[in-house]
């Protein structure tokens, strides 16, 4: 079983020219509602590549329309939402800019993800085939209790690093380490990680070394077109290339990396092979707009063909 203990979020979409930077206004046509949040997504794209029944959502939304809408999508998409906890404040939202290259900026607004428990999660429903997949958009306590829950019993965790907090500490990042099997950043993510535990790197490939070692654990890199890189305890690296293509929205694109690259560890896949479905779910992904529109289904990867 995939079990994703995250953030679900409606995203407000807006194309503009270019990306506003302080103090500047840009206008957009319109704008489009899509379904988000970093756990939801990867929710998404994990079940979209193992089928339905697969995947379980654990995670809080509010009292209102945004909120059941997210659910009513998760089910619709294959994915068990009966762990979703109903919160007094407001179902999470993101205000994104796309611009004319497909890069976006994003504001999240929290609301009921930062009241996510991990006691909403019942200890039987872990055990030694649990996958257990965690970012940073819910509170960093919670999310440690349910990994330390999933480690008690042998299960394996995959922690994506994302996004990396504004006051990350030196503590938080060996914590993490500490409970996790497979942890995923960007190329930033590594290097912030790394200082963090005053582990100075040159390079993001030097970073995903020195997180390895540190942590006794699988340290995967996701660095756009040039694919994805994985530092593996004894310090060899694996590689995997992304496909070449024009995107349209990036928006999503890591989210469905982390949720093929679940869905293929659920199932025994290989390392290298992981990787390189992973890079090809990702890169599908950019051809379409929306964070979870775009992820692409089993059928539609070559790689596993």
């Amino acid at each position: 079983m995939i079990l994703v203990f995250g953030s679900l979020n409606i995203d407000l979409v807006a194309e503009v020219p270019v990306i506003p930077g302080p103090g500047r206004t840009v206008l957009a046509p319109s704008y489009r509602t899509h379904f988000g949040g970093k756990g939801a997504n990867q929710a998404v794209a994990a079940a979209r590549i193992a089928g339905p029944g697969r995947v379980r959502m654990a995670g809080r939304v509010g009292r209102d329309g945004f909120g059941d809408s997210a659910i009513e999508n998760l089910r619709a998409n294959g994915v068990d939402a009966d762990l979703i906890v109903r919160a007094h404040e407001p179902t999470g939202c993101a205000f994104i800019t796309v611009d004319q290259a497909g890069e976006n900026a994003i504001t999240v607004a929290s609301g009921a993800n930062i009241t996510a428990s991990a006691n909403d999660l019942p200890t039987d429903l872990f055990s030694s085939d649990t996958v257990l997949v965690l970012q940073m958009e819910v509170p960093f306590a919670q999310a440690l209790e349910a990994a330390r829950k999933t480690k008690s019993v042998s299960g394996t965790v995959i922690w994506n690093l994302a996004p990396v907090p504004e006051k990350m500490t030196g503590e938080m990042v060996t914590e993490l380490l500490a409970v996790t099997d497979y942890l995923l950043v960007n190329e930033h993510e590594a290097m912030d990680a790394a200082a963090a535990i005053g582990l100075a790197a040159a390079s993001y490939e030097t970073a995903a070394m020195h997180l390895a070692k540190a942590g006794n654990l699988t340290c995967i890199v996701t660095a756009g077109a040039q694919g994805a890189l994985a530092m593996t305890t004894d310090g060899a690296p694996l590689h995997a290339s992304t496909p070449r293509i024009t995107p349209v929205d990036t928006t999503g694109a890591g989210d469905t990396f982390v949720g093929t690259f679940a869905a293929m560890v659920s199932e025994g896949v290989p390392l290298q092979r992981a990787l390189e479905v992973s890079c090809e779910a990702a890169a599908l992904k950019c051809l379409k707009a929306g964070a979870q529109t775009g992820m692409p289904m089993r059928s539609a990867l070559g790689s596993l063909a």
